[in-house]
């Protein structure tokens, strides 16, 4: 296993942040389903806000930061210091580490969004119609097979 370090001079050239990444066939079984190793920074970031249900602004507010720079780690234009980025994992119920590479337990989400839950209900509501349209049609053959 090969690692990496990247020094961190977007954010703060007193305050580096050193970023691991591995290299190499080595996989080992802590490998995750769905592999958030193959995420940026700012996507994991962007995944667990969507997870935890906050705006970028409700974020930025509770970090104590502007949002153009949450926008900014978002999109990978800069990354957050080593002090924010565990004031941000801790906020968004994730591991310092899971954020920087992608290794541990991903965010979930405690409960749908209204906009899933509205979803769910119009699926709901086609497939309570479609279940009726196939209950009337057998009962239709039914009763011509029964007549036959």
């Amino acid at each position: 296993m090969t690692h990496h370090f990247k020094n961190n001079s977007l954010s703060h050239p007193a305050a580096p942040v050193h970023l691991v990444t591995e290299t190499g066939a080595e996989t080992g079984g802590n490998a995750m389903a769905s592999n958030s190793s193959d995420y940026t920074l700012g996507e994991r970031i962007c995944k667990a806000r969507d997870a935890a249900g906050l705006s970028t602004a409700q974020l930025a507010r509770r970090l104590g930061i502007k949002t153009a720079t949450l926008h900014s780690w978002e999109a990978d234009r800069s990354e957050p210091r080593s002090n924010k980025l565990v004031l941000l994992a801790g906020v968004l119920n994730v591991s310092p580490t899971w954020l920087l590479v992608g290794r541990g337990t991903p965010p979930v989400s405690d409960e749908p969004a209204a906009a899933d839950i509205d979803s769910m209900r119009v699926a709901l509501d086609r497939i309570q119609r479609q279940a009726q349209a196939l209950a009337d049609e057998i009962s239709v053959l039914q009763e011509r097979i029964g007549g036959a």
